[in-house]
């Protein structure tokens, strides 16, 4: 089955660009466009896409905004936050108000396609840089709280959480717990099953929230 998007973006250029060039991918589908926050709310109700490429900064109401709203629905898309801004501010509100990915204006047409894809099957989108830039705003921004516990999740599933939100990856996990990568895809599996989290990006953001990972530790 196609993947259903839909492009949110201000700019009519932008939104044609993307919407041609996804169009032309045999398993992705465009079902519509919004030129605002507000336009990209009401759209997700009527079409409900699979995938939300929002853009932050538009008129009526900003992508951050719409993406809170969206994301409260029942059974909401996935949101790829699109910007030309690498701006610290809108990785750490864009991922806190439940955005999947961050992704560049200026990424590559290839690149955009895999990004749809992979917030598609359920994965975040996190560079490694953004997740430095989450995490310095997090030593900036972030509320100091006691260290957590998680009820039901196993030390080796913390210690996995927790390269996780240090912004390792499956494959840089598996190297430094000597597992295999399959096992750790299990590990964050379950642990996102256990804490009710919806994909990576708010296992990182829930990690720090929470103090069970600290800044600099």
């Amino acid at each position: 089955m196609s993947i259903r998007v839909l492009v949110a973006d201000d700019q009519g250029m932008v939104r044609t660009g993307f919407t041609v060039f996804l169009s032309t991918q045999p398993d992705i589908d465009v079902v519509g466009e919004a030129a605002d926050g507000e336009e990209a709310v009401r759209r997700v109700a009527e079409l409900s896409p699979d995938v939300v490429l929002m853009d932050v900064r538009m008129p009526v109401l900003d992508g951050l905004q719409a993406t809170r709203r969206i994301l409260s629905a029942d059974r909401p898309p996935k949101v790829l936050i699109l910007t030309t801004f690498d701006l610290d501010d809108y990785v750490y509100e864009a991922l806190r108000a439940g955005a999947s990915g961050f992704l560049l204006k200026d990424a590559s047409a290839g690149r955009l396609a895999e990004a749809v894809r992979v917030v598609a099957a359920g994965e975040a989108l996190l560079a490694p840089s953004v997740t430095r830039r989450l995490i310095s705003e997090f030593a900036r921004l972030g509320p100091r709280r006691p260290r957590a516990t998680l009820d039901g999740v196993t030390e080796r599933e913390s210690e996995v959480l927790t390269l996780v939100a240090h912004g390792l990856s499956n494959q840089e996990i598996a190297e430094r717990l000597v597992l295999s990568e399959q096992t750790v895809k299990t590990h964050v599996g379950r642990v996102l099953a256990k804490l009710g989290l919806r994909d990576r990006a708010q296992a990182i953001v829930h990690a720090y929230e929470t103090g069970l990972v600290r800044p600099g530790e």
